[in-house]
């Protein structure tokens, strides 16, 4: 079974979604005495709060991560436990290794004299994406009894008391006084549901545009009825803002969770016509391949790119300024292709070994002997055989399959020297 191209252009959007969600709505201004403290853009521009629906993409997020998990699980030829070992090492080492990097940064920071306030900064906002690591592992721990659940009972009957749960503590924070503590369990309620439509869809009971087109447009309704209501239009936190959408997770995320999954079933065959062209289908590859270590560098970049070039004592427009009109926001757009290229070249360099040794065959990705590629390390993916012209023969080109075979295995060398090279 080779991937489903279509869910990788969705991991893809998800993931692009939440950097540069993070980085248009996270303003760093510079202070008289050199510190830097966090603005939001949402403040004084709150006509701005319907784009977070386009850029908030966690709910696809979680989406595809349910369809990954439940794919590679069925695949898995080990038992549960040792699925669930590999599983949730390929999300924790990559952890691991930002908290490493961080302390040493942040030590080196504090010996060099960088002030209180930015080393806060900066420690927040590398500390903060890393809650999502709680309800994913969680739901990828349980993700066998989730598949059997829908098998026996059905999406809508299983995602049925999650919604409960997230409407039951929507009302409480409406209802108790301000400053009550109420438990996380929307955290993990909330992202169940496109967790659990993922698991579905990995079953396939979501094919067809009748199903994507039911979720689009129940989680449309869904979302225009919760505005009517009075929730906040953000779908990210707003500083100053008495209620947020996000901290913790509402009816309103949920809602548009589901009509971002069903967007994404409708354009299944837009998507897969798209990611035929060499370029898109590169540039979801890559991204696929080092999704988890992107999302986990994308803030400590616009930290430390901020940083940097505070250092010279000159505030920079959308970089160093305080975002209070369109201006900024149009100066921050000037400054993404640097993000970019810092945060690409993060990624690559904090690639294990084994990726980097890697070399392209017939469109796939094929490890060197002695590494594990991505293809050794995603149990979604089994490459499809790559496809060539015979150029010696005369006439039109004749399709041809290359066969692989391992010099240690008489029997399938002699089968495939009788084959037509």
């Amino acid at each position: 079974m080779s991937r489903d191209r279509a869910v990788d252009a969705l991991r893809a959007y998800a993931i692009g979604g939440v950097v540069l969600g993070h980085w248009l709505v996270t303003g760093l201004v510079l202070t008289g005495d050199g510190g830097l403290h966090q603005a939001s853009p949402l403040t004084a521009l709150p006509d701005l709060a319907p784009m977070t629906w386009v850029l908030q993409t966690l709910g696809l997020f979680f989406f595809t991560a349910g369809f990954g998990s439940t794919r590679s699980l069925a695949r898995y030829p080990g038992g549960t436990g040792g699925w669930v070992a590999g599983r949730l090492r390929r999300l924790l080492l990559p952890t691991v290794a930002l908290l490493g990097a961080g302390a040493a940064v942040l030590l080196a920071a504090t010996v060099v004299g960088t002030s209180d306030d930015t080393l806060a900064v900066a420690l927040r906002l590398a500390v903060s994406p890393l809650w999502f690591l709680l309800p994913l592992v969680i739901l990828v721990a349980v993700t066998g009894p989730l598949r059997v659940a829908v098998r026996r009972w059905g999406v809508a009957r299983c995602v049925a008391p999650a919604v409960a749960v997230v409407a039951a503590v929507d009302l409480a924070v409406r209802l108790l006084p301000s400053g009550t503590d109420l438990p996380p369990v929307t955290v993990l309620a909330a992202w169940s549901v496109p967790y659990l439509l993922g698991v579905a869809h990995a079953d396939g009971r979501l094919d067809g545009r009748r199903a994507g087109g039911t979720l689009a447009a129940g989680g449309a309704v869904a979302l225009a009825a919760l505005v009517a209501l009075g929730y906040p239009v953000s779908a990210v936190g707003v500083p100053g803002a008495g209620v947020s959408n996000l901290n913790p997770p509402s009816l309103l995320v949920v809602a548009l969770a589901v009509t971002q999954v069903g967007l994404g079933l409708l354009a299944r065959p837009a998507l897969h016509r798209l990611l035929t062209r060499p370029l898109p289908g590169r540039a979801v590859t890559e991204v696929n391949r080092s999704a988890v270590r992107v999302y986990l560098w994308h803030q400590p970049v616009l930290v430390a790119v901020t940083a940097l070039t505070a250092r010279g004592g000159l505030a920079l427009p959308g970089l160093h300024t305080a975002p209070d009109g369109p201006g900024w926001v149009l100066a921050r757009c000037c400054w993404l292709p640097l993000l970019a290229v810092v945060l690409v070249t993060v990624v690559r360099v904090g690639q294990p070994l084994s990726f980097r040794r890697g070399v392209r065959a017939g469109g796939g990705w094929r490890p060197q002997p002695g590494g594990g590629g991505a293809a050794d390390r995603s149990a979604e993916c089994v490459p499809s055989a790559p496809q060539v012209y015979d150029h010696r023969r005369s006439g039109p080109p004749d399709l041809q399959e290359v066969i692989a075979v391992r010099d240690s295995d008489p029997p399938s060398r002699g089968r495939a020297d009788g084959q037509t090279r």
